[in-house]
């Protein structure tokens, strides 16, 4: 999508995949919330800080897909404005879980791998399957953009999950959980300025005054 088109002609590209993008959007909101709700309990009783980091991302997910969902309708402005919310938020995530991690290094045992490794697997495929839906409408907006990163980046951490829950198993201590939640507060951190970076380059040009 140009990022000089008017606010109008932006509006009307979107309404014509709009109905498609609900659909898949309500399914990956549901997807996202139950995952929340399975991971965050799983992490808690396997001491895993991976697997809270990722429970939280689902979270987030969740809100993004909704936040989303409520502004597809409005103008390119109003979706560029989500998107910068969307952006602090994911920059947010990944401070939260870079002190999580850094805390737990002075705290606790080792994770139980067998519950991790479990529970990763579970959300890995919904992750797939989610970003399966999503891959025609990744070159959208910003707003857009934001889900698909979200996404992809859920996906390649289910896959950290799954990594670490072996070195947990193989080692028998607490590091590559520490590690792998560390990488997914840094995945969430580069996404989060990328994202922020095209909706602010994009909320300037639909805000700023148009030239007759």
């Amino acid at each position: 999508m140009s990022a000089h088109c008017h606010d109008d002609h932006c509006h009307d590209a979107t309404d014509a995949v709009a109905p498609a993008l609900r659909r898949v959007l309500w399914v990956a909101l549901a997807v996202n919330a139950a995952m929340f709700l399975l991971e965050a309990g799983a992490g808690l009783a396997a001491g895993s800080v991976a697997l809270l980091a990722d429970a939280i991302d689902f979270f987030g997910d969740a809100a993004n897909y909704g936040i989303t969902l409520a502004v597809l309708a409005l103008g390119a402005a109003w979706r560029a404005r989500a998107a910068v919310f969307k952006a602090v938020s994911m920059l947010a995530f990944g401070a939260f879980v870079l002190g999580r991690a850094a805390w737990a290094t002075a705290a606790g045992v080792a994770p139980e791998p067998v519950t991790m490794g479990v529970v990763g697997l579970l959300a890995l495929a919904a992750n797939v399957g989610v970003a399966f839906l999503l891959y025609a409408f990744r070159d959208g907006d910003a707003n857009m953009r934001s889900v698909w990163l979200c996404t992809r980046n859920d996906a390649i951490g289910n896959v950290a999950v799954l990594l670490a829950a072996i070195g947990v198993f193989g080692t028998g201590t607490r590091w590559p959980d520490l590690a792998v939640a560390a990488v997914m507060a840094g995945l969430a951190l580069a996404a989060g300025a990328s994202v922020l970076r095209q909706a602010r380059r994009e909320l300037s040009a639909h805000t700023a005054p148009q030239r007759h």
